[in-house]
């Protein structure tokens, strides 16, 4: 942001004349400078008419704001035409006495005939038009046509300058397109330094793809936007994307939302994705990317969310068809308008359009997730640092908004350290990223995801097996009993192994359980009849301890009868 040198926190603001155009009026924190000139420049194609002719119609429209547009390189007609598409009814407005449209020819060799040429009669004409519609904006289109005759630059310099006084005696909002130089940002290189506002317009061509750009050069008395902002030329007229507006102070949601994947849940710490996150799913080819978006994209049109889904690899019906293999019938939230599927190759447009039109797409349908399948398809129309700030941009403003955002990228093939990492470098920006891989065992390919990180949450550690088939997607557990990571079929035959390992060695048990109990009962037997054995020997013992207790006590009673018989002797 830059700092104008009225701008003191003791000088009064400046006054802001808004110009309805999408973006612009944030960049310049208001609009354009009320009472003065602003000159739009570049080369041609870069938007400079239609920004002068939008500022007129948006201002009579939706302002209360009546104008006068006046050209000098195209006709009433032809100006009529070039905008009846973007919705601009020049000819109502006119009508109704809301904008005054004039053509200005000038041809430099009647100039040269007929001697001095000045600025006198433009004021005349212009004035007249400014007060036949109660004018508070004029756009002057192509002002290099007025100075082509002029001798020098003194007198070039001088009827400048004397143009910019006359629109700011007038008190009307200006804004004056200038072709660009060679070296300059007009081609006479004085306007830029007479204007109290400078918006230059830029149309690149990069890898045969051609993109546009705004840059406010300079502002007196105002702070603005200094970067280049992508800007886009749609049936609506200009936007601009002010990216110097997004910062860092999104709130952080606390909610959690499915990711369409129960056992996908449970490594997320039983609840999945947070919402209002960004979520990368990398991997190789065929490793199931798409899948798992599209299971989450079921879920949240399932839940009564909307959800975009940007494709740059496939069309809307090959997603249909192809999610609908593994069970997920993507065509019903459609049909609903839960789901919005936008397909287009990246190389249709520069990164600028592609963000512009993601912003339009997301103001329009408002979703609460958005799916970019693949992010790996903008290296064509970018380098590595231009893709990284494009999705870099996405991911802030997607952020702000509280939307939920997938991306999917292909990675290429090769050692881990190679799988974790993108070749758009916005891995670190992401909060949940999930990988998934192809691995080749016992003459298969299968599937493998883990969660390589996920901000704010408990999550598994754990590799699981990604299985796709008609019934869904679902996760399996790995076998790694042998120390070695199986799966596919190598992992079913060694569950079917351990199965049946298992069953022996309870059979095995079993035999053992019954042997053992055979043998205590046949101890227990042999107890039982040494305890009757043993109860008989007691028995015995006790009868044979009683006959003998009664024997001696017959002996002793004898004995005391032989002596009493003695003594009665």
């Amino acid at each position: 942001m830059q700092t104008g040198p009225h701008n003191g926190p003791d000088s009064p603001s400046l006054a802001k004349c808004r110009t309805g155009i999408r973006g612009l009026d944030e960049i310049t924190e208001g609009g354009l400078p009320r009472g003065r000139p602003t000159l739009v420049c570049g080369a041609a194609g870069s938007g400079k008419t239609l920004l002068a002719m939008e500022f007129i119609v948006r201002g009579a429209r939706e302002l209360d704001e009546p104008g006068v547009f006046m050209a000098f390189e195209e006709t009433e007609g032809e100006l009529t035409a070039n905008v009846h598409s973007l919705g601009f009814d020049l000819d109502g407005l006119v009508a109704r006495n809301q904008v005054a449209l004039d053509y200005v020819y000038i041809e430099r060799s009647e100039i040269e005939e007929t001697g001095d040429y000045g600025l006198d009669g433009l004021f005349i004409r212009l004035g007249g038009m400014i007060e036949q519609v109660g004018a508070r904006r004029v756009a002057l289109d192509g002002i290099e046509a007025l100075f082509a005759a002029l001798p020098s630059e003194g007198i070039l310099r001088a009827e400048l300058r004397r143009l910019f006084r006359w629109l700011k005696d007038q008190g009307v909002t200006a804004v004056i397109t200038g072709e660009q130089g060679e070296n300059t940002l007009t081609r006479h290189g004085l306007e830029e330094y007479v204007s109290d506002c400078v918006i230059f317009l830029d149309h690149r061509v990069n890898n045969q793809v051609a993109t546009r750009r705004l840059r406010i050069v300079k502002y007196r008395g105002s702070r603005h936007g200094t970067n280049e902002y992508p800007a886009l030329i749609d049936e609506f007229g200009l936007s601009v994307l002010p990216i110097s507006s997004v910062s860092l102070d999104h709130r952080a949601s606390r909610e959690r939302v499915s990711t369409g994947i129960p056992r996908l849940d449970a490594m997320l710490s039983g609840q999945g994705y947070f919402k209002g996150s960004s979520v990368l799913i990398s991997g190789t080819a065929g490793a199931g990317k798409s899948s798992l978006a599209a299971a989450f994209a079921d879920s949240v049109c399932q839940r009564g969310g909307r959800c975009l889904y940007w494709s740059s690899e496939e069309s809307s019906d090959q997603i249909l068809r192809n999610m609908s293999s593994i069970g997920i019938d993507l065509g019903r939230h459609i049909q609903s308008g839960l789901l919005q599927c936008f397909a287009v190759r990246p190389t249709l447009y520069g990164l600028e359009n592609h963000l512009v039109r993601l912003h339009k797409l997301v103001g329009e349908q408002r979703p609460e997730a958005v799916i970019l399948d693949p992010i790996t398809n903008f290296a064509a129309v970018g380098d590595a640092a231009e893709v990284k700030i494009m999705l870099t941009r996405v991911i802030d403003f997607l952020k702000k908004e509280g939307i939920t955002a997938v991306f999917t990228s292909l990675t290429q093939g090769g050692g881990h350290g190679q799988l974790e990492q993108t070749d758009e470098g916005i891995s670190t920006l992401t909060d949940t990223w999930l990988l998934v891989q192809m691995v080749q065992s016992g003459g298969e390919r299968n599937r493998l995801l883990y969660v390589l990180k996920s901000r704010g949450m408990a999550h598994s550690n754990q590799v699981r097996e990604l299985l796709l088939s008609d019934r869904g997607i679902d996760l399996a557990d790995v076998y790694t009993g042998t120390g070695l990571l199986q799966t596919g079929s190598e992992r079913l035959a060694q569950q079917s192994r351990d199965q049946s390992a298992a069953l022996a060695e309870r059979q095995a048990s079993e035999r053992r359980r019954r042997l053992l109990e055979k043998e205590r009962r046949v101890l227990a037997a042999r107890i039982q009849a040494l305890q009757a054995q043993l109860a008989g020997v007691e028995e015995d013992a006790a009868s044979a301890e009683s006959e003998e207790t009664q024997r001696l006590a017959a002996t002793v009673q004898t004995e005391a009868d032989m002596k009493l018989a003695r003594y009665a002797d």
